[in-house]
């Protein structure tokens, strides 16, 4: 199967189950069950996992245990491990723990940044800076990725100007990000507008724009996906069972299914490195932990077609 010249040979899916995906679960799941999703999804061929978040216990008890998973994700030969950081004392827990790469969120949207982190967009590009200069005195060769939340629309202010998250983007840039990013937190885009802010975005970032991160909130995430691609975005985000979601975006279903990604993208003849078999096993595996909670995607259901087990 050939890929369409206009998309690349191969793409990575960053799996963000385990961070993006139980903070928007109640339960906890147990420590030695998340080291089993993640042996799991490392005997599937992912490489890239983001393991948790660096943020006080108490107000997310789901992720305390990260400190314990990058250490036991270090282990697994070839494996990316990546963190969400908040905040200086987050990141000082990331350097320390020698994760590969720490997420700092920055919200593109005035009002979803005061809600969910108390701090304006600027103020979190400060932060930035202070993070990457406590990152080089520390010696730390961690990564630096700055993450642009609702660049698309936000349920809390509604329009969010394409000139502005160019701004931002370029503030995180010069503040010392090794890399930035671009998500699609509440589900407001659709192709026209990833394809038009993605390549906006590539004349502002080069080749520091890591990753696309869609929510499939109305059911275009596989399509926004499809969409970023063409513009030569070879990273994305995804959460096992379509687990996730943002708590500002009422009726959210989660972010794009990892399975249906991985299957996608497979059948586009592009390659991922990835056991679609495995994940699916994966997927009932965690579905058994995660009982009476809202899990996604469709894969499952149907299994891969003839045509492409054939192929």
């Amino acid at each position: 199967m050939s890929t369409p010249s206009t998309l690349p040979r191969r793409a990575v899916i960053r799996e963000v189950g385990l961070r993006d995906g139980l903070q928007a679960i109640a339960r906890t799941l147990p420590t030695e069950q998340k080291k089993q999703w993640l042996r799991g999804a490392h005997a599937a061929g992912q490489r890239e996992i983001e393991v948790g978040s660096f943020v006080p216990a108490k107000y997310l008890p789901q992720l305390a245990d990260t400190a314990e998973l990058v250490a036991f994700a270090k282990t697994l030969p070839g494996l990316f491990v990546s963190v969400l950081v908040p905040n200086m004392r987050g990141a000082e827990s990331a350097i320390e723990s020698g994760a590969d790469l720490m997420l700092v969120p920055l919200s593109a949207s005035h009002a979803h940044s005061l809600a969910n982190l108390r701090k304006t967009p600027d103020e979190v590009v400060q932060d930035v800076a202070r993070i990457r200069a406590a990152r080089d005195a520390a010696g730390s060769k961690t990564l630096l990725e700055g993450g642009m939340s609702t660049a698309f629309g936000c349920t809390i202010q509604g329009e969010v100007k394409h000139s502005e998250v160019l701004r931002l983007l370029q503030a995180l840039l010069d503040a010392g990000c090794d890399r930035v990013s671009l998500a699609d937190t509440v589900g407001y885009a659709d192709p026209a507008a990833v394809q038009s802010l993605f390549e906006a975005a590539r004349k502002v970032a080069g080749d520091k724009l890591w990753a696309g991160h869609f929510h499939d909130t109305r059911g275009l995430g596989l399509a926004n996906v499809y969409a970023a691609m063409q513009t030569g975005v070879a990273r994305f985000d995804a959460c096992l069972a379509g687990i996730g979601g943002c708590p500002h975006a009422p009726g959210a279903s989660g972010n794009v299914s990892t399975e249906d990604l991985a299957y996608m993208l497979r059948s586009m003849g592009v390659e991922t490195g990835l056991d679609i078999d495995a994940l699916l096993a994966l997927r009932a595996q965690v579905a058994g932990w995660l009982q009476g909670e809202a899990l996604h995607g469709t894969l499952w259901r149907a299994g891969l077609p003839k045509t492409l087990l054939a192929a």
